[in-house]
């Protein structure tokens, strides 16, 4: 995702490459009409249903207002990282499998961890999805196998760290189970087990449908106090982005 808007970003890069012209404009025709579902959402208004992947980036920014459901701040939650009573908790939606979510993770992430979330100013917690076909939902199981053992950051930033500079990682069973390996899981066997777990497949489906309904079209989505931005923007933006959230609660 390369833009910025309230939360969003996705598509197939090869649909990118074949499209013309005129699907760029519908593309990011959807994406819009994606992000007002959710602004719609966060005041309280009757989304659409039925919301869809549209796009992998898209342009502009938004002001959302109302209770911010998806904010859990749980102490011990394995997929946050920073301080539980920071003033602003920055969302973010990902895929393991999005080629923007890992230009995010390797390029703008640690810089945000230093000057944000060490100093005590920002939450960060994520939210798993999948949208890039059944390989996305194995390995957003397997990213939950790793909460489960308190290595979800670990996992994924592993994951993201290998992923190509473009397209889609090949994610296959055996894949998942290498990155388990590489950040010394301490239970192999309960992971595998868990990769296989009906339940947990069931909750991250929910987690996908629920993003949907919400309105997140595309990741990486982001959402920090009342205002969601989308794509792999570039580090000034999220700096301008977080510094006008903190301003809010000032």
């Amino acid at each position: 995702m390369s833009t910025n808007q309230p939360l969003a970003r996705h598509t197939l890069e090869a649909k990118y490459r074949r499209a013309t012209i005129g699907n760029w404009i519908l593309g990011a025709i959807a994406v819009f009409l994606g992000i007002v579902v959710l602004a719609q959402t966060l005041t309280g208004q009757s989304p659409t249903t039925g919301t869809s992947v549209a796009a992998e980036s898209a342009d502009g920014a938004q002001t959302t207002g109302g209770d911010m459901e998806f904010v859990r701040r749980e102490a011990d939650d394995p997929k946050a990282i920073g301080d539980v009573d920071a003033p602003v908790v920055l969302t973010e939606w990902i895929d393991l499998r999005c080629p923007f979510c890992a230009s995010f993770s390797r390029d703008t992430l640690p810089v945000l961890i230093e000057e944000y979330v060490d100093t005590g100013r920002v939450r960060i917690e994520f939210t798993d999805v999948a949208y890039f076909g059944e390989q996305s939902e194995d390995a957003q199981i397997a990213a939950q196998a790793a909460a489960n053992q308190d290595k979800y950051v670990d996992y994924i930033t592993a994951v993201f760290d290998a992923a190509p500079d473009s397209g889609h990682p090949d994610l296959t069973r055996e894949v998942l189970i290498d990155f388990a390996e590489q950040v010394d899981m301490p239970d192999m066997e309960k992971f595998t087990a868990d990769l296989d777990d009906p339940q947990i497949r069931a909750q991250a489906e929910a987690e996908t449908r629920n993003a949907q309904q919400l309105g997140v079209t595309a990741t990486p989505f982001f959402v920090a106090g009342q205002a969601a931005l989308s794509g792999a923007q570039p580090v000034a933006t999220f700096r301008e982005y977080l510094d006008e959230a903190l301003a809010a609660v000032e």
